[in-house]
């Protein structure tokens, strides 16, 4: 007797529908097909212990398990609940008129129970799109598949319960989330402040431009100066994160297998902060079977690369182009997946290689021509994507042990203010498709909407003769400068926009690293 039935499979981002075809046929041995990976074919010894160990008959003729579409490489272990439900069902052991309306999927152990599997966000999605009634995963991953609404979702914890059902034994009930509730509830709170960080009031300024027009950003100053810190806390005054953007987010780190037990939304925009040790493939993606990589798991969110110079050359030049188009390509012989990349990029780094170049006490003890070496780790198509190069100096004494964190300028103040900048922006571009904030301005319109009047011209030229920088620097100074001047409720940029803008790129400026 065959047997079809339905189960998927996660491509990217995406799921794909698998019929899977079981046919008990006279002979012997246990055939998986359609071009299974080894965890598939390795299916057939957990799937029998299951099955027997639940006191159910496991076929000793031939068995012919086929995957469909054949040509698609099917990987990992949660085509196990499928294969041992379509074996039961061709050997009548189980009802079978309702199996088509489903999609089912779940890892089986040797005693039956059903263990979590990756991607039943994007599974959920796909079984709506195509009509499906109801989607059966392990109960681990119910809640986030339950975030799909038109679409019934089970949580199961073994295959016992999953025969019952089928058999009219057993009534399961549908997992409900009420997603809009759960978003909204969990979005704006935060375990960190701005407010915690005592002075540095620069450096703040700074990182509420880059959060108000979506900058990159890189930090340069002395250990303990608040780098990291500062960067740490970017995430607490971004914009929330639209619904849209939420499950975007949710669908990556479910293909991912990053998100936690029984989660369901990711309601806050994440923040990635990879060691400096990480791998290429790590950071962008890829692998025998391809997952995301750090830029993709930080995909609406921050992504953190403290130590910047420390990164293989290899790793950061990676990155370049998935900074330009926000997305990965990973390319095979017979595939090419796409991930979403859409992050802010904020670095930190030493000025030199101890640390104190530039330090206001302590003196910088590396020879000479060191610090230039180090700064060219860091290639410069690299640095021509980061718009605010900000030199953190660190905090006296005294105004570490006068401030008070309550007199500092928590997020959720700033964050308003970022808003306002944010809503500007968005009528500004509502015409453009896909672009929604300064720091994706291309040369087209760079100029159409960053006009500058004869003083700012002036000053602009005067600053890049004076100050040797670099022709890099134009764009960018233009692009920031329209975020400040957003920041400001002002709809046309002013010198002074134009002067705090120019500050912010020291690592332009030839003298800069000179010993």
């Amino acid at each position: 007797m065959m047997i079809k039935l339905f189960a998927s499979a996660v491509y990217g981002v995406e799921a794909i529908t698998i019929t899977t075809e079981v046919d008990v046929l006279d002979g012997t041995k246990f055939y998986v097909v359609g071009l299974p990976d080894n965890a598939v074919k390795e299916s057939q010894h957990r799937v029998e212990s299951a099955i027997k160990n639940n006191y159910y008959r496991f076929p000793r003729i031939k068995v012919v398990v086929n995957l469909s579409p054949a040509d698609i490489r099917k990987s990992g272990s949660s085509f196990d609940l499928p294969i041992a439900i379509g074996i039961l069902g061709a050997t009548e052991q189980v009802q079978t008129h309702n199996l088509d309306k489903y999609i089912m999927m779940g890892e089986l152990s040797l005693d039956g129970a059903i263990l979590p599997i990756k991607g039943s966000l994007p599974m959920a999605i796909q079984a709506r799109k195509e009509g499906f009634e109801a989607l059966f995963v392990p109960t681990e991953n119910a809640r986030e598949a339950a975030l799909v609404n038109n679409l019934k979702v089970y949580g199961v914890s073994h295959l016992k319960e999953m025969i019952d059902f089928l058999n009219g034994k057993e009534n399961l009930q549908p997992t409900e989330v009420d997603t809009r509730e759960e978003f909204f509830y969990s979005q704006t709170e935060f375990d960190i402040d701005f407010c915690e960080v005592k002075g540095q009031m620069n450096i703040k300024r700074a990182l509420e431009i880059a959060a108000a027009g979506g900058h990159n950003v890189i930090l340069i100053g002395p250990p303990g100066a608040g780098k990291t810190m500062l960067a740490k806390r970017l995430p607490s005054i971004l914009p929330p994160l639209t619904l849209q953007e939420a499950l975007e987010t949710t669908k990556i780190h479910s293909v991912a297998g990053k998100l936690p037990e029984n989660a369901t939304l990711v309601a806050r925009r994440p923040f990635r902060s990879p060691h400096h040790t990480v791998s290429d493939v790590a950071l962008v993606g890829g692998g025998g079977h391809p997952q995301p990589g750090e830029i993709s798991l930080a995909h609406n969110g921050v992504l953190f690369l403290d130590e910047l110079p420390e990164f293989k050359r290899t790793v950061l030049e990676v990155m370049r182009q998935p900074m330009e188009e926000r997305r990965v390509t990973i390319s095979r012989a017979k595939m090419s997946i796409d991930y979403p990349a859409n992050f802010m990029l904020v670095a930190s780094m030493n000025p030199c290689p101890c640390g104190y170049f530039n330090h206001p006490e302590k003196e910088c003890s590396c020879p000479p021509g060191a610090v230039q070496k180090y700064l060219n780790k860091i290639s410069g198509p690299l640095l021509d994507r980061i718009d605010l190069h900000v030199e953190v100096t660190p905090v006296s004494f005294s105004d570490l042990s006068t401030i008070q964190s309550e007199h500092q300028e928590k997020s959720v103040h700033i964050r308003e203010r970022v808003l306002n900048a944010r809503a500007i922006q968005l009528e500004r571009y509502q015409n453009n498709e896909g672009l929604y904030a300064n720091a994706q301005i291309g040369s087209k319109q760079l100029q159409e909407i960053c006009k500058l009047n004869s003083a700012g011209n002036q000053l602009l030229k005067t600053a890049m003769e004076r100050l040797n920088l670099s022709a890099r620097a134009y764009d960018r100074i233009l692009k920031v400068s329209r975020t400040i001047a957003d920041l400001s409720g002002s709809p046309e940029i002013k010198t002074e926009h134009l002067a705090e803008a120019i500050q912010y790129r020291s690592l332009d400026r030839e003298n800069w690293g000179n010993t």
